[in-house]
């Protein structure tokens, strides 16, 4: 119970839990010596395919299991398996890792060894003497949904995000990119400092760009408003900014550098202590004077104003300040 102090345990008590503690460590030896020596021995037996769980759910993080597991599968069950029962066996393998995940959601390991489950995952039965991706289908879009759930349980989860990256790009039958510009815009819209989200929008426009689907040149307006409600949101925080940066590019495009510059003065006017505006007004006005005003005094006055003002606010970075006023 809350705020109920513990008394001294009796020797005999703590004795008891040394005891206890003794044991697991040897029954965790025994079983991981067991399970070596069937793996030097090449044991591909059901025997053996059922200990590796044993021994991974005490530690999940013994890759070499996870990888004799998986030769237990090629070597031992999968020839002797007709494909749906192989289609069952992996599904169970993916039930398996999702309990384990939800233990340990950053055990790269884990998520190898559905990466390996879900590859090996046979198309499904015949139609018309074709494959029909059935079973493949099925299991890759289960993926999908439990991984967005992991999402939703911790949506800074870089693994994970890493994670759904793979899965997207891997689907038998694949989705519109900008499908993808609505998920990352529910991720953040709940939480404006999620990076990942962030960082996953500019994945899905560099495709789109790469691929003529559109213009880097003419961003959409809407995606300056969302970056403009996470900026006025929380001014402070680094995520938005990042990828308003990234939006701007090299700032080949005058009108949007100006428009961007005045959105962010008067945010700089709302909150004068801003050193995310003073930066990023100095980033942005060194842009335009470099590929647009190369003489204008202003601009570099302002520049200098800017530096100043943050070597006074932001003294453990006064030298980088006054380096770039320097130039």
């Amino acid at each position: 119970m809350h705020n109920v102090k513990r008394g001294p345990q009796s020797q005999a008590a703590i004795q008891a839990r040394k005891e206890r503690e003794r044991s697991k460590i040897s029954e965790y030896l025994a079983l991981t010596e067991d399970v070596i020596s069937r793996k030097k021995a090449s044991d591909w037996s059901q025997e053996a395919f059922d200990q590796t769980q044993h021994l991974l759910q005490l530690n999940p993080e013994f890759y070499t299991i996870w990888n004799y597991r998986r030769n237990i599968m090629l070597n031992g069950i999968f020839p002797r398996s007709t494909p749906e029962e192989i289609n069952n066996l992996l599904a169970n393998e993916l039930v398996m890792t999702t309990t384990a995940l939800k233990a340990h959601p950053k055990v790269y390991w884990i998520w190898n060894h559905r990466r390996w489950c879900l590859e090996n995952v046979p198309d499904g039965p015949a139609v018309d003497d074709q494959p029909s991706l059935q079973w493949r289908k099925a299991n890759w879009d289960r993926e999908l949904a439990v991984v967005e759930k992991m999402l939703d349980a911790d949506a800074r989860n870089f693994q994970a995000w890493n994670y759904r990256r793979y899965v997207l790009a891997s689907l038998p039958v694949q989705r519109p990119e900008t499908s993808d510009l609505a998920y990352t815009t529910r991720k953040i819209s709940a939480s404006f400092s999620n990076f990942s989200a962030w960082h996953q929008r500019s994945k899905v426009y560099s495709s789109l760009w790469n691929a003529g689907q559109l213009d880097p040149y003419l961003m959409p307006t809407k995606e300056f408003e969302l970056v403009h409600n996470a900026l006025y949101t929380d001014p402070d925080d680094q995520s938005a900014w990042i990828y308003h940066r990234w939006l701007i590019g090299s700032g080949d495009n005058m009108e949007q550098l100006q428009q961007e510059v005045a959105v962010i003065e008067e945010l700089l006017g709302e909150q004068p202590d801003s050193k995310w505006c003073m930066d990023s007004l100095v980033y942005y006005n060194r842009l335009i004077l470099e590929k647009h005003r190369p003489g204008s005094e202003e601009l570099r006055q302002r520049c200098l104003d800017l530096l100043q003002e943050l070597a006074n606010i932001d003294s453990p970075r006064k030298l980088r300040y006054q380096e770039i006023g320097g130039c």
